[in-house]
């Protein structure tokens, strides 16, 4: 074996090690997240009072979206909702936030099409691309959400499915949680780094901390697993998109497992769609794809919770899961709903390429202003 050989080898297995690694501190991110949010909350009914300004399901679904789009990543987001929500927060507050993460999270792939402003014919494609995901999602909180507040579908069902993996005598899987006694050790570690802190503090310190891992791990994960895992991305987004919706669809989820990121696998296919490579229409399953596909990191940090909070925490992750794959089967599965993303997103791109100022005006207004602004007026 040539030295230069040996040094790639050693150099995968590194990335590999350091992605374990990141794994694991996603884990006990999560684990800190809800034990500092019990220590604060004190409780179901202390968590109530924290969020009664989001008490509005609507008011919660603009949260989740603003927080999203502040930190381009509903992994991260969803991974802290299943933390706070295994730490007390309810889950009709909490199912709304995962709704709106879905919204915020095509900010990035909207951001990126803005990369092709100065040619009029590549704005146009790219920023009908990377819309047609923002209306999607639009569209699927629309027809859920009124139906979760109304009958509790989602939340129903994925409490049944949880409480056949954790809650049944029979069937329980609290005695062979592995991921437990490997996590609490450093959770604990976290807990006494902040102990010189007083009361409740420590709660918020832990609650910090594990927001900070998250969005540290969560990063470098997506950048490793990119780095480690390039080509056969590659391979399965050229070899893919072309051959139809099914295809596209589970080449979609297939990428963002791989590179836990949603963000970057349709950001990765914006600049195709704006040099002409794919059309709009073609790119549509992928990012639907890429919904389902990012939804892998919230029932990986559901793992991490034990104990009579185990339930909840994979109920709040199944409904993550539910709520994009019923709405790909129902939205894109029925014609008529299927055309109005996209011919949103095509009239919108049209007006952009256009009126550019109108286009940046609906990025900064849709996913920051407004949201932001309907919140401070509901507080």
């Amino acid at each position: 074996m040539s030295v230069h050989s040996q040094e790639s080898t050693a150099v995968k297995v590194m990335n590999w090690a350091a992605i374990a690694f990141l794994v694991y501190l996603v884990l006990v991110a999560v684990g800190s997240v809800s034990a500092g949010f019990k220590l604060v909350s004190g409780g179901s009914e202390g968590a109530k009072a924290i969020f009664s300004f989001a008490s509005n399901p609507f008011v919660a679904l603009l949260l989740g979206a603003l927080a999203t789009a502040l930190v381009q990543s509903s992994s991260t987001i969803t991974s802290v909702i299943v933390g706070l929500v295994a730490g007390g927060l309810p889950l009709n507050i909490a199912i709304p936030m995962i709704m709106g993460a879905n919204i915020g999270t095509t900010i990035t792939n909207t951001l990126v099409s803005i990369g092709h402003i100065r040619s009029k014919e590549e704005f146009q494609r790219a920023f009908a691309a990377s819309t047609v995901h923002d209306f999607f999602n639009l569209l699927a909180v629309a027809i859920f959400l009124p139906l979760e507040i109304m009958f509790g579908l989602l939340q129903k069902l994925a409490s049944s499915l949880a409480h056949v993996f954790i809650g049944d005598a029979d069937l329980s899987m609290k005695g062979f949680n592995f991921i437990k006694p490997i996590v609490k050790p450093a959770v604990s570690l976290v807990k006494d780094a902040v102990s010189f802190l007083d009361g409740k503090a420590v709660g918020v310190a832990m609650v910090i901390a594990g927001i900070a891992m998250i969005l540290f791990s969560v990063t470098y994960l997506g950048k490793l697993l990119k780095r480690a895992l390039v080509g056969k991305a590659k391979d399965i987004l050229h070899g893919a998109i072309g051959r139809g919706p099914i295809s596209g669809i589970a080449s979609g989820a297939a990428v963002t497992v791989m590179v836990q990121s949603s963000s970057t696998t349709t950001s990765l296919i914006i600049p195709l769609a704006g040099s002409g490579v794919f059309n709009t229409r073609q790119v549509y399953p992928f990012t639907l794809g890429a919904n389902i596909g990012t939804t892998i990191t919230a029932l990986l940090a559901a793992t991490s919770i034990s104990g009579l909070a185990a339930e909840v925490a994979l109920t709040i992750a199944l409904v993550h899961v539910m709520f994009n794959v019923f709405a790909v089967v129902l939205i894109y599965g029925v014609p008529v709903l299927r055309e109005i993303p996209l011919k949103c997103a095509e009239k919108l791109a049209h007006i952009g390429a256009n009126n550019k100022p109108a286009a940046l005006s609906y990025v900064v207004g849709s996913f920051f202003v407004v949201p932001g602004l309907i919140m401070m007026a509901a507080r």
